[in-house]
């Protein structure tokens, strides 16, 4: 071949852009401390910064330029580091500036931390896992409240929750009959108080409203995965000569029998102990029991209801009272 030819084509080599791979040399020892500016590939994202930038903590990027690490350098001068580069902009601009936005997905922060963490920038380790904590507060301070839509996920949902359950059945539209003067108002401050006993409790009782049931307003607590205690706010009444409905809002019974599901918080079987424990700590009062079958394992009914006057209802359903 004429050396025409080979200058030709050494010509036109060098015309095109070559891979990564080739035309690189390792080099160690004095670094880049000669130079001012650092040209930086990284997975084929290019950065140009400075040596005093990427020096400014004790990390991998300084010992780089210091020539305690290897690094490779490709014939156009650009340091190559095996490393994706997507965010490779954030932990440059911390170096710049000591404090950086960062990215509010989850997922994409903790690919940032990764990034930080194999470059050792100390920092933006720190910022991250400060930010991921910020983040993880704020989802448990978040109320996610359940909506019963049937029976079979009623009891799924009850049988596998390793937490008390507190469930409100509320269905207003449920009833044949008026309502008297103070349930409207009763039946909203058992809403009210159902919310505030989800903030109080959030995290240690899981809470559910049932809006598909039978019942206009009845609390039900749940432990070990079986009912425990159930607080029914409506009966019906005769007043002028007519039967209407009438809805109750027992708050102190309702927060004790929140207060006496907690037995169950960390002891998903705590046995007969717990079950004495629970029965004994009711006092007298105004409510009714109703045994349950299955031995000492009973369900407490209570019914917010006052004279009994005549049941024309069969066994298990409501019972007429009159105020």
């Amino acid at each position: 071949m004429s050396a025409e030819a080979s200058v030709g084509s050494h010509a036109a080599d060098s015309a095109v852009p070559q891979p990564a791979c080739h035309n690189t040399d390792t080099h160690r020892g004095a670094g880049l401390l000669g130079s001012k500016y650092v040209k930086l590939n990284v997975g084929g994202s290019l950065h140009y910064t400075t040596v005093q930038t990427l020096s400014k903590e004790d990390s991998l990027l300084r010992n780089i330029c210091t020539g305690g690490t290897d690094v490779t350098i490709d014939s156009e001068g650009w340091v190559v580091l095996d490393r994706c580069g997507r965010h490779f902009e954030v932990v440059l601009n911390f170096l710049r500036d000591g404090l950086v936005p960062l990215p509010e997905d989850y997922r994409e922060l903790d690919e940032v931390l990764k990034e930080a963490q194999y470059y050792r920038v100390q920092g933006l380790v720190q910022h991250c896992l400060s930010a991921m904590q910020k983040q993880k507060d704020v989802f448990e301070s978040v109320c996610r409240i359940p909506m019963i839509t049937s029976v079979k996920e009623e009891q799924r949902m009850i049988a596998t929750c390793r937490e008390p359950v507190v469930k409100l059945q509320n269905n207003r539209g449920n009833n044949k009959y008026s309502y008297t003067s103070n349930s409207d108002d009763n039946l909203l401050k058992n809403i009210e108080l159902f919310d505030k006993l989800v903030l109080r409790f959030n995290g240690r009782v899981l809470f559910v409203k049932d809006v598909l049931g039978d019942e206009i307003c009845c609390w039900s607590f749940y432990g070990e995965g079986r009912k425990i205690a159930e607080v029914c706010c409506t009966s019906i009444v005769y007043a002028t000569e007519k039967k209407q409905t009438k809805v109750e809002f027992p708050e102190a019974r309702i927060f004790e029998e929140t207060l006496n599901i907690l037995i169950y918080e960390n002891n998903r079987r705590s046995g007969p102990g717990g079950l004495h424990l629970l029965d004994s700590s009711l006092g007298g009062g105004h409510s009714e029991e109703e045994g349950a079958t299955g031995g000492d394992r009973r369900v407490r009914r209570i019914h917010v209801r006052r004279h009994i006057m005549h049941d024309e209802r069969g066994h298990g359903q409501q019972t007429v009272y009159k105020d």
